[in-house]
């Protein structure tokens, strides 16, 4: 017998601040697992098996709003259809809706895509970004790939028509045996594959609040010599995700930043700022030669 799970979640308007955008909203959870549905309304944290949770970024909640804040939120329905195995692709179904609980048909492109869906592993080691296919009125379908037990997050990214860019975050529990916690590797230079990657800033310690630039530089194995064959990723030079690791993962922890333009060969730059102090854990991901590299660090924030 299949079991089908759905979740809901709000979505708010996304803050932006030079090359960053995160967003706190406030949520609403549904799961289901029977044709009978039992809903939870929170505007607080909520964490169950399969669930979703949100919190406001203004610091308030869904009640202080005004009319025209209130209808800028969005509400992403989850709904797996099949038990999740490690290892082993399942589909996801994602459904936009307004406020009022109507699907929502029209999406702005952003960075070449409808919806950019970042899953990661609550313990930041397991990362994928992935684009779901768009099936009109207002949903959306990608297979995700799911690598080993524990609890994950899902950022799903998009623009409805006309509006800034959104974020509905929905947690997932994977079942089996969790694997103990990953050391946290402060490294700045590391090898994937055949690119070394070196992860540098301006200034030399990293604080909150304050504009910062992540300066990766892509080297050939071999040569030690900048890459000279890195092409355009989503319409930019390079991709960033950063997430704070935090327990549990909100969409406060969120930030996409853009890639700047004029850099030298085998550089690629992001400019953004941390909103708090703590630990951060950033992927950047490149182009080579047709092939995505995602470079991952971890950083301290003060």
């Amino acid at each position: 017998m299949k079991h089908f799970f759905t979740i809901i979640a709000l979505a708010s308007t996304l803050i932006l601040i030079p090359g960053c955008a995160s967003s706190r909203k406030s949520g609403e959870i549904s799961d289901s697992t029977t044709t009978n549905s039992q809903e939870h309304h929170s505007m607080g944290h909520g964490e169950t098996p399969l669930s979703g949770h949100s919190n406001s970024h203004q610091r308030h909640s869904m009640g202080d709003m005004t009319d025209e804040q209130h209808s800028s939120f969005a509400q992403a329905k989850l709904t797996i259809s099949q038990n999740i195995t490690p290892n082993t692709p399942v589909p996801l179904l994602i459904d936009i809706k307004d406020a009022k609980g109507k699907a929502i048909a029209n999406f702005d492109t952003f960075q070449e895509k409808l919806m950019h869906l970042i899953v990661v592993s609550d313990d930041l080691e397991t990362f994928s970004h992935l684009h779901p296919t768009y099936k009109q009125n207002g949903r959306f379908e990608v297979e995700a790939n799911f690598s080993k037990p524990g609890s994950y997050t899902l950022l799903s990214d998009y623009k409805p028509a006309g509006q800034s860019e959104q974020v509905s975050l929905l947690n997932v529990e994977v079942p089996g045996t969790r694997s103990s916690t990953p050391k946290i590797d402060l490294n700045r230079t590391k090898m994937f594959g055949d690119t070394k990657v070196n992860l540098a800033f301006y200034q030399p310690r990293l604080k909150a609040e304050q504009n910062v630039t992540l300066m990766f530089n892509l080297k050939e194995e071999t040569s030690n010599q900048p890459i000279t064959d890195l092409q355009p990723y989503l319409g930019e030079k390079g991709h960033l995700v950063i997430l704070k690791q935090s327990s549990p993962l909100t969409a406060a922890d969120y930030i996409h930043a853009h890639a700047l333009n004029d850099t030298p060969a085998g550089q690629v730059h992001f400019m953004t700022s941390f909103p708090q102090p703590g630990t951060y854990k950033v992927w950047g991901q490149f182009n080579r030669k047709g092939k995505i590299i995602t470079a991952d660090f971890w950083v301290n924030v003060e």
